[in-house]
């Protein structure tokens, strides 16, 4: 990169992703110097997390890497993404390992690398095999997907479009959950905000953060929305190959670190 210059952002929502690198640093940095935690500082207490997995199933879609992660720990749940490709055999068998807790129909990205084409067929396919799963970010501008979710609309959820309280305050009708992605936010005000706007218990998501990162919205989660299928799951999980050492389960230990926004290393 050329001295002087900035890498343009290619979506206008990667200024809130630098925003929030640098926001969640200087938050750590400023409780470690004041020998303060994020627990003490909110005044809230932590508690254990409950996580779900997200992973890829391929294309064509394959049972197993969600098999081999049950094979591991047979309490473990998962947050997949559907694809036209799930047919309604696959469907059927997936829903028979009775561990998916959310499924991401990703109807709100346009112009990504991880838009999904709207499948009215295929949305009303998982809804019915999994009555029980958060149904999130359905396109609902096509009038034949809007009809077929319609049934399951208590249980239609959204994450990418939500930056703000304005934008769920612009939201169709009122979910009964949210995804919250802090790095979305940018900014620690609008994060914080928005959790003191939100009445009905949220859930928690992560865009693959690494070390420090992944703790910061695992330390989010312990404080904000513990019980819910928060998608923090401890690195290692979502790896292509399972790693030989032990993985910790759901729930996750908070073990918030003494001092600052972060868990224990």
């Amino acid at each position: 990169m050329v001295a002087g210059r900035r890498r343009p952002c290619v979506h206008e929502v990667y200024r809130n992703y630098r925003r929030w690198g640098l926001e969640s640093a200087a938050l750590d940095l400023a409780l470690r110097q004041a020998g303060r935690s994020l627990a003490a500082a909110l005044e809230r207490t932590p508690r254990p997390v409950s996580f779900v997995v997200s992973l890829p199933l391929g294309d064509p879609p394959s049972l197993e890497p969600v098999q081999r992660r049950l094979a591991r720990d047979p309490g473990v749940r998962f947050k997949l993404d559907a694809a036209p490709s799930w047919d309604a055999a696959f469907v059927e068998r997936l829903a028979a390992t009775g561990a998916v807790a959310s499924i991401d129909f990703k109807g709100a990205y346009k112009g990504t690398s991880v838009d999904v084409p709207t499948d009215a067929a295929m949305h009303e396919r998982v809804a019915r095999a999994f009555p029980d799963a958060w149904l999130e970010d359905p396109d609902l501008g096509p009038p034949d997907a809007a009809a077929v979710l319609a049934p399951h609309r208590a249980r239609i959820t959204w994450d990418a479009p939500i930056h703000s309280v304005a934008e769920v305050e612009a939201l169709p009708f009122a979910p009964r959950t949210l995804n919250c992605k802090p790095s979305r936010f940018g900014t620690l005000r609008a994060l914080l905000e928005f959790y003191d706007y939100c009445e009905a218990p949220l859930y928690g998501g992560g865009q693959a953060e690494l070390g420090v990162g992944r703790g910061q919205i695992q330390c989010l989660a312990a404080l904000f929305h513990p019980d819910a299928p928060n998608d923090v799951a401890p690195s290692g999980w979502d790896w292509v190959e399972l790693p030989q050492t032990p993985l910790a389960t759901s729930p996750l230990d908070p073990a918030l670190d003494a001092t600052g926004f972060r868990r224990r290393s």
